[in-house]
């Protein structure tokens, strides 16, 4: 029998958030107005760790942003985003770990609040094939509306998308002997409560609590590798 290991991104794989890096990015860049464009996305992120943030009002500011540049300008900012602030964020310890994973021959996922624009590249770069991630909309000549598609793959969204993809595969998560899911937030409580190896990975205070109050075990990822 297979096992499935899940994985939230950002500070779970990677140290930094890429979100919040990809609207700094475009800021330094000055794709965007800094002022305002950085007020934003420092409210966003900040009740993003506090537990507070609507999901879709940001994903629909996110990407709403992404709406104003044809589709060859996004992927050229994001090719220098990438070598800019992704590549050097890319640590032998989250390789290490998809490794332990990859030669058990578990189905491995990465499933994350960020936008597929984002997040695709990096799923690639850490050579993970799948990624659930939020979904923009696209117009019939493959620009981005600025709109989502679907539910937000964020919180209760993420256990909406992952039942929804595996049973695109004829799956359930009770087909798989153990599931594993690494996450750093407290956000991601409603999928990490539903695998058989729950672990909470570079936990914020809120889930290492949670994790310690229902004996999750703990996993300092990045810990030697700041």
């Amino acid at each position: 029998m297979q096992n499935i290991a899940l994985f939230d991104l950002d500070h779970t794989l990677l140290p930094i958030d890429s979100d919040y890096e990809w609207g700094q990015f475009l800021c330094r860049v000055g794709a965007v107005d800094a002022d305002e464009f950085g007020r934003r996305n420092a409210e966003f992120f900040a009740q993003y760790q506090a537990g507070t943030l609507d999901p879709v009002e940001y994903l629909e500011f996110a990407l709403g942003t992404l709406a104003q540049f044809s589709r060859q300008q996004l992927n050229d900012y994001h090719a220098q985003f990438m070598q800019e602030v992704i590549d050097p964020a890319l640590l032998p310890a989250a390789f290490d770990l998809l490794k332990q994973h990859q030669e058990q021959n578990d189905l491995i996922a990465i499933i994350t609040a960020t936008n597929r624009f984002v997040t695709q590249p990096i799923a690639q770069a850490l050579g993970v094939e799948h990624l659930l991630a939020a979904e923009p909309h696209f117009d019939e000549q493959g620009n981005l509306t600025g709109k989502l598609r679907g539910v937000p793959t964020s919180g209760p969204g993420k256990v909406t998308h992952l039942h929804a993809w595996l049973a695109q595969q004829g799956k359930q998560l009770s087909d798989f002997t153990k599931s594993y899911f690494y996450s750093d937030s407290q956000n991601d409580i409603p999928l990490l409560s539903i695998v058989t190896h729950p672990i909470a990975t570079n936990p914020n205070q809120l889930l290492l609590a949670h994790a310690q109050a229902n004996d999750w075990p703990t996993l300092q990822l990045f810990a030697q590798q700041h």
